[in-house]
């Protein structure tokens, strides 16, 4: 997507969310979008997360998805193939601004340059993030220079799972040595910044119930990293992840006081330093934070929630979810239903019954990649976010 365009497509995600319009019944063709009284009936969505996989060399006390080929080997098998992704990929076009390679881990994945390289060709994407428990340096750094010798042009976020120092880390993450190799991968890529312009590195740190209290220590040892970013994010129940009933996700004093001195310290670092991208990307995670702790507080939708309008999630089967905290609860239906065409989907009768659930704020959660999104299409947050952004680049506090 040109980057001039993405408010005029905000501007049409808050319309359709705001006045909608059920979809017409008996759409046909791919890429067909349905109208109505010269309206679309839906907008595509600007952010898209690809889970590629469910496998998974980590352990995590927050998240079991790695139970998943333990206890069913043979689901490894129903996973789309690069072909399956290539379709579906074609379908969407060029629609989106951001895509999230997720998984499990996503670099276990041997054909993840092909499926990059699919991804890049068909949908040219502004922005690619990849997150990672970093604990397979060697492979990563190879897969990332791969990517990057494909496409120079989107920008290239590679995010690395820090959830403490040291043995806490090994610990949280259930992988000895977990550390130490994340400290190596984080060297590896950050080797390749020199050659590479468009990359980015990330730390991204979920604050759960084993580390609450540990994370000004993860703050202040980050800050050595001088990384481009680090991302809080707090853990959460979902399905998909087999943590329902787990109680990882901290209450709401707990994360107060864990945050408590973090967001002046991001003002006064990260904030102040590196260019337009990783500023306007801290003045929105600010913002998110207090989000997040209003949410997990208010046990409400803070500002109207965007998963199914202007995000999505397509799991490694290919079903289409609004988010992945409802999970399947949310599934529009399977792409390889309809062909593997978006449109049929996004377009259906269920996907209209699943957003006119969230419009009515029958669900509510923190989570990162949906929250972006929906500030995005909040006017009152992008306004406190240029304000924050336009006072980064000013000597005073």
């Amino acid at each position: 997507m040109l980057k001039f365009l993405l408010p005029l497509k905000i501007l049409k995600l808050k319309a359709f969310r705001t006045f909608g319009l059920k979809p017409l019944q008996g759409l046909r063709g791919r890429g067909a979008e349905p109208h109505s009284l010269g309206l679309q009936s839906h907008p595509m969505p600007i952010n898209f997360t690809i889970s590629i996989t469910n496998k998974c060399n980590a352990h995590c006390k927050t998240c079991n998805i790695w139970r998943i080929y333990e206890e069913q080997p043979s689901l490894s098998k129903s996973e789309l193939k690069k072909e399956e992704f290539e379709r579906i990929f074609e379908s969407i076009g060029r629609s989106a601004y951001w895509f999230t390679i997720s998984g499990g881990e996503p670099f276990l994945r041997k054909d993840i340059v092909e499926i990059y390289e699919a991804l890049v060709h068909h949908c040219s994407p502004n922005i690619i993030n990849i997150p990672t428990n970093a604990i397979t340096p060697k492979l990563i750094e190879k897969r990332v220079r791969e990517f990057l010798e494909i496409n120079n042009k989107s920008t290239l976020i590679v995010n690395l799972s820090l959830d403490g120092v040291g043995d806490k880390h090994d610990e949280i993450r259930g992988v000895n040595g977990n550390f130490k190799k994340l400290l190596d991968t984080y060297e590896g890529l950050k080797a390749l910044k020199e050659d590479f312009e468009n990359l980015r590195l990330g730390v991204h740190t979920v604050i759960s119930i084993y580390n609450a209290d540990h994370i000004p220590a993860i703050y202040n040892f980050v800050r050595g990293f001088k990384p481009d970013s680090h991302i809080f994010e707090v853990a959460e129940e979902r399905v998909e992840l087999l943590t329902i009933g787990s109680g990882i996700t901290p209450d709401h004093e707990t994360l107060s006081e864990a945050m408590t001195g973090i967001n002046k310290d991001i003002r006064s670092n990260y904030l102040k330093s590196g260019d337009f991208l990783s500023r306007i990307t801290q003045s929105f995670r600010l913002e998110y934070y207090e989000l997040m702790k209003k949410a997990l507080n208010e046990k409400r939708q803070i500002i109207p929630c965007y998963a199914g309008y202007a995000s999505c999630q397509i799991n490694p089967y290919g079903e289409l979810w609004a988010c992945c905290i409802l999970g399947s609860k949310s599934s529009f239906g399977n792409l390889r239903d309809v062909d593997y065409d978006f449109n049929k989907l996004w377009h259906s009768k269920k996907a209209y019954e699943i957003r006119a659930s969230i419009k009515r704020r029958e669900c509510y959660c923190p989570l990162a990649n949906a929250s972006y999104t929906s500030m995005l299409c909040n006017f009152s947050m992008v306004g406190k976010v240029l304000s924050t952004l336009i006072k980064s680049y000013f000597p005073f506090p």
